[in-house]
């Protein structure tokens, strides 16, 4: 098996070059058709996991989505970027453990929407990028 960081370059590389397709497996067994078909990275589907869950999308909680993404990681060698919803919480600091709980999961990428599910709104450009801003700071 690759190594996180092994993963992470990988990725970092594929962002690097060329447009490239990353497709959303639901399940380990998803995962590995993926891999074996070529694909070189693997994204998380938030409405695709809640679906096979039998839920709506935006139901997943952040520990469901921790487990799922961590066995993707265990099923494939493939970098997997996590839907990660809004992280999970308005608050920037939530946002931040939200990436750093899925990086101890196996992801190498993920991405926080600028919308609140449940106040309906976007977020202002300000409090989107403190958002980000604390994501990304995660070491």
């Amino acid at each position: 098996m690759s190594s996180q960081a092994e993963r992470a370059t990988r990725f970092v590389a594929l962002h690097a070059g060329p447009a490239f397709v990353i497709p959303n497996p639901w399940d380990a067994g998803s995962a590995r058709v993926l891999e074996a078909a070529g694909f070189e990275a693997l994204a998380t589907t938030s409405s695709g996991f809640a679906f096979s869950l039998g839920r709506a999308d935006g139901t997943v909680q952040l520990d469901e989505m921790v487990g799922h993404v961590a066995s993707l990681a265990d099923a494939t060698d493939l970098p997997i970027s996590a839907d990660l919803e809004n992280g999970y919480g308005a608050d920037p600091a939530v946002a931040a453990a939200t990436i750093a709980a899925i990086a101890d999961a196996g992801a190498v990428g993920g991405s926080i929407e600028d919308w609140d599910r449940s106040e309906r709104i976007l977020y202002d450009a300000a409090r989107a990028a403190d958002r980000v801003r604390a994501a990304a700071e995660v070491p």
